[in-house]
């Protein structure tokens, strides 16, 4: 299989650029022919391409989300003012910067003018294009409204990017202040206690149990420094790899469900991802089940995966759609179940989900601006407990020199 690029004709007379994956020039031109056109030039790319920078990152690069956003929208706009998918496809490879995701537009071109759907196309990429963009992509194509899909798609993704973005920003402050702590009292422990603990060692005092705990940790940082790091490290690693297994992730989900100032924001990102998700999957017309496992691969925490699943249950067993969220209103607010049960009561559940999502969207951007604010004081007392400790270590002892040699 080798990559042309190629500048071809259409009836009209409008010349247009291309590029396509064929075996050779003859299955090019019954490609280019299949998109009513007729080509003008060929040139193969070369062989050698797999030594430059760009091909590597086109194989090995990563996709950003807002690229994928873009992709959505772009495409939407261009098959809503009238140009052929392929045709479509082709500009935006020309015009996206990213280099994996421009291989990738090329590929699923080349897909589609060999005659595949377009969702068929994007499902052989699937780590760049979710189950819920190719959900979505496809219930756009069998009714006939594409453009719309894409245009509901691109908003969805949007809206969880930016619910993602206020949720990192609004954690920033508190790990800024939490590494700023580590790193002072690995410094403090390291430069400033050998040189009191030698002062305490040479007039024999008598120290307390917590100056001596201090006085341990400094000996074994100073002492078996490359040993403390590759602790650190090992221990890093093994909370990595902790949390990739099933039940360190379903601890972790515990845990944050249950932190004070965090667990309520958990409950309302959730249930602004729930609602959005399945609102754009029912209003693209998807059916409730399928929407429904689509949705439980995007809400993250195992508890609430949990709630979708028991739904999807009972959808299948006759059961309203709300009746689950109802059951479950420890994890998710009761005004989720409220508002889905008059939602299927009067036939506008997809409208009331997209109410329900911008509500608590609103609610989650309200409080990631507050967070700085709230969490302030927890800091400050973390940071003042840690100090009060080092200082008081450390003071004792001399203190109760001094006294002694008055």
């Amino acid at each position: 299989m080798a990559r042309f690029n190629y500048t071809a004709e259409k009836p009209d007379g409008e010349i247009y650029t291309g590029v396509a994956d064929a075996k050779d020039r003859f299955e090019l031109y019954s490609i280019v022919r299949k998109e009513g056109g007729h080509i003008v030039s060929i040139a193969e790319e070369s062989g050698n391409k797999w030594l430059s920078l760009s091909y590597l990152n086109s194989k090995f690069g990563s996709v950003k989300e807002y690229d994928k956003i873009l992709l959505a929208r772009n495409l939407g706009a261009m098959l809503s003012a009238g140009l052929a998918l392929a045709r479509a496809l082709a500009v935006l490879e020309r015009q996206t910067k990213n280099p994996k995701l421009r291989n990738v537009i090329g590929e699923v071109a080349s897909s589609v003018r060999r005659g595949d759907t377009l969702h068929d196309a994007l499902s052989k990429f699937p780590n760049v294009f979710s189950n819920l963009f190719v959900a979505m992509v496809r219930a756009g194509e069998e009714g006939g409204t594409l453009p719309d899909a894409l245009s509901v798609v691109s908003e969805q993704m949007e809206r969880m990017y930016q619910l993602k973005k206020k949720i990192k920003s609004a954690m920033i402050y508190p790990c800024i202040i939490i590494i700023a702590i580590i790193g002072i009292g690995v410094l403090m422990m390291i430069k400033v206690v050998p040189t009191l603990a030698q002062t305490f060692r040479e007039v024999n005092a008598e120290l307390p149990p917590s100056t001596q705990f201090v006085i341990g940790v400094s000996d074994f940082l100073v002492q078996y420094t490359v040993v403390a790091i590759g602790l650190a490290g090992g221990a890093l690693a093994l909370f990595y790899f902790a949390l990739r297994t099933p039940i360190g992730r379903r601890t972790l989900d515990f845990v944050i469900l249950h932190l004070p100032l965090i667990s309520p924001m958990v409950r309302e990102v959730n249930a602004a991802r729930t609602s959005r998700t399945l609102a754009s999957l029912l209003s693209s017309g998807v059916d409730v089940i399928a929407s429904l496992e689509i949705t439980g691969q995007v809400v993250q925490n195992h508890y609430f995966k949990g709630v979708i699943d028991d739904a999807k249950r009972g959808v299948g067993q006759g059961e309203p759609l709300s009746a689950a969220f109802v059951r479950r209103e420890d994890l998710y607010p009761p005004f989720v179940g409220e508002m889905m049960s008059v939602g299927e009561e009067t036939g506008a559940l997809s409208e009331m989900l997209k109410r329900l999502a911008v509500f608590y969207e609103d609610e989650v951007d309200r409080k990631t601006k507050d967070m700085s604010t709230i969490v302030e004081p927890f800091l400050m007392v973390i940071i003042g407990l840690a100090v009060g400790f080092f200082a008081v270590s450390m003071i004792t002892p001399i203190y109760s020199l001094s006294q002694s040699i008055g």
